[in-house]
C-alpha cells in the first residue's frame, strides 16, 4: 500500500477520506404504495411519475403515458421530488439513479423508485457516480431482497458501504466525470445528424430524386435477380456437427446474431464440419448475409456486406442467406445499400404478411425489384455513401473510446486512485 492510503471495508481509500454507511450521510423514502394511485389520476401530458424504466444512463426521460394530474401529485407531496436529490430504482436492475435537475422539480417518484436526501456532508452529483458504480451494484444486490425480483429497501441501502472524500473533492471528481459525460453526449448528437444525413442521401440517391454531377439519362426497373444469386446456407446436424473451436476440418459459421446494425461481426461465432460446408456457400468478399428465417419478424430480412479479411473461411447457417453480385453487372456495395431501404423492408413485410412462418425463400430475394442507374453511376453512389459510413466509423470508435475513458476515470476518481485536490 503506497503511503498516504489505507486498507476499508469499501477498499483502499486516501487516508482523509472517510468509510461510512449510506445512512449516515443522506435519508431515503421510498415511493408510494400502488394503491396511492388510481386509474382516473392518470392523464397525458401530466406530472410525470419516475419508475426504474424512466432512469437511463444517469438521467431521467419520461413517458407521456406515466404521467397523472396535478390534483394526485398534490395528493402525494411527500414524494414529488425536488433538485438536487437523488432518485433511484428499487426493483429490477440495481444502479439506475439519476440526480434531478431543475425542469425536473416537482415529478412524482414512483412505486418502483426511491428518493435518496443527501446531508451537507455529500454531494448528490458524487453519490449518484458512487452508486451507480460495479462495486456499490454488487453491494446493494447482494443486500437486497427478492427471487424473482430484487427489491431494494431502506434498511439495505442505509447500511451500504460507501468511499466519501472531503466535500471539495466529491464536487471536483462530479464536475470531471460530468465533462466526460457531456463529451460523449456530444459525440451521441454528432452520430445521430450523421446517421439523418446519410438516411436523407440514401434515400434521395438510390431513388435518382437526386443525380450526382455527370450522369443523366433514364433508370431501369430490375430485379436483384439480373444483379445476382442468392444462396441458402448450410444444413447440420446440431451439435454432432459443432466444434468449440476452430480446427482443420470446420468452418467458421454465422448466424443471424452475426448480423448487427447491418454490420457482420465475429462475436459468439460457431464452428461447423466443413464436410457439411459446399464450395459455393464459402462467403466472398462483398457477398451479403441475409437473415431468411427468424421467430421475429422485425428481424428477418436484416442484411449486413461480408467484408472481413482474418485468414478464416466462413460460412452461413441454414436459416441465413447470401446474395453474390454478379460485379459486372451491378456493384456489391451499391446492392447492399438496397437492401438498407425502406422499400426493400416494405418488401420483406409484404412478403411475410398473413403468414405464420418467418421465411424467406432464395427466389424471393431474387425478384425485389428497384429502379436502378447503370454501373457507372451506382459505383459513384456507392461511393458517396460508403464514405459517409467510413465517417460514422470514425466517430462511434472516438466514443467508445471515450466510454472506455470514463470507466477508466471513475476507477481511478472514485477510489482515491488520482486526485484532483
Amino acid at each position: 500500500m503506497k503511503p498516504g492510503y489505507k486498507q476499508t471495508e469499501v477498499g483502499v481509500i486516501p487516508e482523509d477520506w472517510a468509510s461510512t454507511r449510506l445512512g449516515e450521510c443522506a435519508r431515503f423514502r421510498t415511493g408510494p404504495f400502488g394503491t396511492a394511485l388510481h386509474k382516473s389520476d392518470y392523464t397525458n401530458d401530466g406530472i410525470p411519475v419516475v419508475n426504474p424504466m424512466h432512469i437511463v444512463d444517469g438521467g431521467i426521460e419520461p413517458t407521456r403515458t406515466m404521467t397523472i394530474t396535478e390534483e394526485a401529485a398534490n395528493n402525494l407531496a411527500d414524494f414529488r421530488l425536488k433538485s438536487g436529490e437523488i432518485v433511484m430504482g428499487r426493483r429490477g436492475d440495481m444502479g439506475r439513479c439519476a440526480v434531478v435537475q431543475p425542469l425536473q422539480a416537482g415529478w412524482l417518484c414512483g412505486t418502483g423508485s426511491m428518493i435518496i436526501r443527501c446531508e451537507s456532508v455529500a454531494d448528490a452529483e458524487f453519490l449518484q457516480r458512487v452508486l451507480s458504480s460495479p462495486q456499490a451494484i454488487s453491494a446493494i444486490e447482494d443486500a437486497s431482497v427478492g427471487t424473482t425480483m430484487i427489491n431494494l429497501n431502506q434498511g439495505a441501502l442505509a447500511g451500504l458501504k460507501i468511499q466519501l472524500p472531503p466535500l471539495p473533492e466529491q464536487r471536483a471528481i462530479a464536475t470531471a466525470l460530468s465533462d466526460v459525460d457531456g463529451l460523449l453526449g456530444g459525440l451521441d448528437r454528432l452520430i445521430a445528424k450523421k446517421r439523418d444525413l446519410k438516411q436523407a442521401a440514401m434515400q434521395q440517391l438510390l431513388t435518382g430524386q437526386t443525380r450526382l454531377p455527370g450522369f443523366h439519362g433514364e433508370w431501369e426497373v430490375k430485379r436483384l435477380g439480373d444483379f445476382g444469386k442468392c444462396l441458402r446456407g448450410v444444413s447440420y446436424k446440431g451439435d454432432s456437427d459443432l466444434s468449440t473451436h476452430d480446427t482443420p476440418h470446420t468452418k467458421r459459421l454465422l448466424r443471424s446474431n452475426n448480423v448487427q446494425n447491418a454490420i457482420v461481426v465475429t462475436d459468439e461465432v460457431q464452428f461447423v464440419n466443413g464436410s457439411r460446408v459446399s464450395s459455393h456457400q464459402i462467403l466472398q468478399h462483398d457477398d451479403i448475409l441475409i437473415c431468411m428465417a427468424n421467430g421475429s419478424k422485425a428481424l428477418v430480412g436484416k442484411a449486413g456486406i461480408f467484408t472481413l479479411r482474418d485468414g478464416h473461411e466462413y460460412t452461413f447457417g441454414a436459416f441465413m442467406g447470401c446474395f453474390r453480385t454478379n460485379s459486372a453487372e451491378a456493384n456489391p456495395s451499391y446492392v447492399f445499400y438496397l437492401f438498407l431501404t425502406a422499400r426493400y423492408r416494405d418488401y420483406i413485410n409484404n412478403l411475410l404478411a398473413g403468414s405464420s412462418i418467418n421465411n424467406l425463400r432464395p427466389s424471393s430475394i431474387e425478384s425485389l425489384e428497384f429502379s436502378t442507374p447503370p454501373l457507372p453511376e451506382q459505383t459513384a453512389i456507392a461511393e458517396v455513401l460508403t464514405e459517409m459510413d467510413g465517417e460514422l466509423a470514425v466517430l462511434e470508435q472516438r466514443r467508445e473510446k471515450t466510454r472506455a475513458l470514463k470507466q477508466a476515470m471513475m476507477q481511478e476518481l472514485l477510489t482515491g486512485q488520482t486526485r484532483l485536490v
